[in-house]
């Protein structure tokens, strides 16, 4: 699903215009944004959460090279932990469902 198939999903069954729905879905977007990336946790009841999180330094390795080492720094990543309802109801797919299949 795209942001814009949830447009014009939510324009359908509301029967607002969807420049306007487009308008409110990308301001949720870019504050759900800013946040995170002032390090705060985003919660959204029903949904999931959204967090930072802090990777450690660590030692890899290059496919290419694998006698060399290569230092990975400390870097901050996104989390998402989604919430119970939404867990459930992807348990509740078949196998065959869970692959990567565009919404319509």
């Amino acid at each position: 699903m795209t942001k814009r198939d949830l447009v014009m999903q939510i324009s359908e069954e509301t029967g607002m215009v969807q420049q306007d729905v487009l308008s409110i879905v990308q301001q949720t977007l870019d504050r759900i944004s800013a946040a995170v990336a002032k390090g705060k946790t985003v919660e959204i009841r029903n949904f999931g959460v959204f967090e930072v999180k802090v990777r450690k330094a660590r030692i890899g390795r290059n496919p290419n090279r694998p006698e060399t080492d290569v230092p990975i720094p400390q870097r901050a990543i996104v989390k998402f932990k989604p919430g119970k309802e939404m867990r459930e109801a992807v348990l509740k797919l078949s196998p065959n469902q869970r692959s990567r299949k565009k919404v319509e």
